[in-house]
């Protein structure tokens, strides 16, 4: 079936990305990167980037293609994403959009809300006001105009925080009312099938240990002292991914290296078990696997896409 979108979804170091490559191989598909930290060069090894030998396999788009100071928000991924996949159908190749990251996958499938443009000075305000306050604070501040974005943001979604807090102070009206007034239409009049990969949580927490461990053997630490280099803000969404805040925190002394390497794997965890909540709750899945990916999951994988392609039902 033609203009059709394969969605493969799962929490970090589930496999998404070997599950990816096989399917691209079969069914000529293009893979469209839908992690919120893999779009950022100086990420390689931290965002568990695919590497040059599994980029070289199969077609690879929205990797690694932002500078870390140009944040990614998700209508701008979403604009990204759907030139990608009307790319791939022009060409005649699957689009498989692979990640992790919920809001990205959710505003492919249903859209965004408009929401009017917010006024440069406002933004910086809230930006200076958010950098003075801390973001316990200033979630308390954001209760005053939007209580159920302050409820339900934690203290270090910076990012969100910032953006319902100037959306509500440039229209006088919370994010939450604006989505639920102007409902969003899905971006692509087409058919997603979508695969979740589910792991036991044992399972997958010794994946991201062992994962970790890698990572530090084959230069994380090095990819943090070029981070700090560059003299980013600590509030940008790059340089809070997973691992990064910690090994910076043991680069200026304020803890031992294992202690960050003990506290990277902690947050990576919490990071995995907040992830497959969403997916859980939030992410109708047409096929979950019940475990890491591996080379025995390819017939029950490959039978179902075919099917897909052919009736255009998942």
């Amino acid at each position: 079936m033609s203009d059709s979108v394969v969605i493969i979804a799962g929490p970090t170091a589930s496999g998404k990305s070997a599950l990816a490559i096989d399917v691209a191989k079969e069914f000529n598909g293009v893979i469209i990167n839908a992690d919120s930290m893999q779009v950022y060069k100086q990420l390689d090894i931290l965002s568990a980037r695919p590497p040059q030998r599994d980029l070289a396999q199969a077609p690879h788009r929205l990797y690694g293609i932002l500078q870390p100071d140009d944040p990614c928000s998700v209508g701008r991924w979403l604009d990204m994403a759907v030139a990608e996949i009307r790319a791939a159908w022009a060409e005649g190749q699957l689009p498989l959009v692979v990640g992790g990251t919920g809001m990205y996958l959710k505003a492919l499938q249903e859209g965004l809300a408009p929401i009017p443009d917010v006024p440069a000075s406002i933004r910086e305000q809230a930006t200076a006001l958010h950098a003075q306050m801390g973001g316990v604070a200033f979630r308390q501040e954001l209760a005053k105009y939007d209580p159920d974005a302050a409820a339900r943001l934690p203290a270090g979604d910076t990012q969100r925080l910032i953006r319902a807090y100037e959306v509500a102070l440039a229209t006088g009206r919370p994010l939450s009312d604006w989505q639920k007034d102007h409902p969003s239409d899905p971006p692509l009049d087409t058919a997603f099938a979508v695969i979740v990969i589910s792991p036991e949580r044992e399972a997958l927490y010794e994946g991201v240990n062992r994962r970790f461990d890698w990572m530090m053997e084959n230069g994380a630490l090095d990819e943090v002292r070029a981070m700090e280099k560059l003299g980013l803000d600590h509030a940008l969404p790059a340089m809070k991914a997973v691992g990064v805040p910690e090994l910076l925190r043991a680069l200026s002394g304020e803890s031992d290296m294992d202690a960050a390497a003990h506290n990277a794997k902690q947050a990576t965890r919490q990071f995995a078990k907040r992830q497959m909540t969403w997916l859980r709750n939030q992410l109708k899945a047409d096929l979950s696997l019940s475990a890491q990916y591996s080379e025995s999951f390819r017939p029950k994988i490959f039978s179902f896409i075919r099917q897909f392609m052919l009736t255009g039902e998942p």
